[in-house]
């Protein structure tokens, strides 16, 4: 469903424009030493509306969060959110995860968040799914030694798919789960995943490691 275009969107934008990097490129390489104080730097594709963004930069104050949305009437409410809790360790993003090459060097990565993406559904899309041969090629190239994806979605089999994908690919595999709020520990969530707790949907997660 196409998302409600947001009033006064680009004034908003503007008042949170100190989160924004417009020229992420000329980062490459450098974004730890750009952002002293750092000790890691985690990449998420496809913020949202940034519940997951936020509550995870609130929880570890050390890392520098990178966070990526297409969909700039989404992005504008977690540059809000961030803003409004006084966040100085996210930064917001709008490219193709495609380009993540340009963006982040060789082993500058420490972890990838990838939460609930389009499933794109039809067989013949699927080089499009962020779990694809070739979007693993890309994370392996930018993620550290022992760099980790952090993968969520409620869509089985695109789940089932991306399993495949990782084992082929030679991924270290753990915390795979059907049913990832089956007990009471629910971590930051998703706006997404929010509301599919409420209404019983299971989530599928996996965290996959980098081959060494």
């Amino acid at each position: 469903m196409r998302m409600r275009k947001k009033p006064n969107l680009i004034p908003r934008v503007e008042r949170c424009a100190g989160l924004l990097e417009r020229e992420p490129e000329r980062l490459r390489g450098r974004w730890l030493q750009e952002f002293p104080g750092f000790s890691q730097l985690h990449l998420e594709l496809g913020c949202g509306k940034g519940r997951f963004t936020v509550g995870m930069a609130e929880a570890n104050p050390g890392v520098l969060f990178a966070a990526v949305e297409r969909v700039l009437d989404a992005m504008v409410v977690a540059m809000e959110r961030a803003k409004e809790a006084e966040l100085g360790n996210v930064r917001f993003l709008d490219f193709d995860a495609a380009g993540c090459e340009n963006i982040f060097a060789p082993g500058e990565v420490d972890r990838i968040y990838i939460n609930f993406p389009d499933p794109w559904r039809k067989s013949r899309q699927f080089k499009r799914r962020l779990t694809a041969p070739s979007f693993l090629k890309i994370y392996e190239t930018i993620l550290k030694p022992e760099g980790e994806v952090w993968f969520k979605t409620d869509n089985r089999p695109l789940f089932d798919w991306s399993l495949e994908q990782f084992t082929a690919q030679g991924w270290e595999l753990s915390e795979v789960t059907n049913d990832l709020h089956a007990g009471d520990e629910t971590g930051c969530m998703t706006d997404y995943e929010a509301k599919f707790r409420e209404q019983g949907v299971p989530i599928n997660r996996l965290v996959a490691r980098k081959r060494r």
